[in-house]
């Protein structure tokens, strides 16, 4: 149950990156997504972009982790959306937004304790 928790957790800390960009553009991932999976059902070819795909083949990864916890589809999410919330992280140390930088803290900090859980769990076997 715990961990079912911590899968859901890393589900809706992914959606509460915020990015700005360029004059007053601003936008949550949740809602960038939606505008993506909008796009991508009228034009396909416009959202195929590495940071685009990644991020939402590692939430698909983790929605179907919520059903069926293995190791390999946690690992596989958080490393598909956490190279995303690096990027974010990054841009957010280094443009001097902060919040840019802290929003993608909650989805790195919760995965920092689930990787913490399955290294410990795998050490003690």
């Amino acid at each position: 149950m715990v961990k079912k928790l911590m899968i859901l957790g890393l589900l809706v800390t992914s959606m509460l990156g915020y990015l700005e960009w360029g004059g007053n553009h601003k936008m949550f991932l949740f809602q960038v997504e939606s505008e993506l999976l909008v796009k991508l059902f009228h034009d396909p070819l416009t959202v195929l972009h590495p940071f685009t795909i990644l991020p939402l083949l590692g939430q698909v990864l983790l929605a179907i982790a919520l059903f069926r916890p293995q190791k390999w589809l946690i690992l596989g999410g958080i490393a598909s959306i956490g190279v995303l919330m690096l990027l974010i992280l990054t841009i957010g140390i280094l443009g001097l937004n902060w919040k840019s930088g802290l929003s993608s803290l909650p989805f790195l900090t919760l995965s920092g304790v689930v990787l913490w859980q399955i290294l410990r769990k795998k050490s003690a076997a």
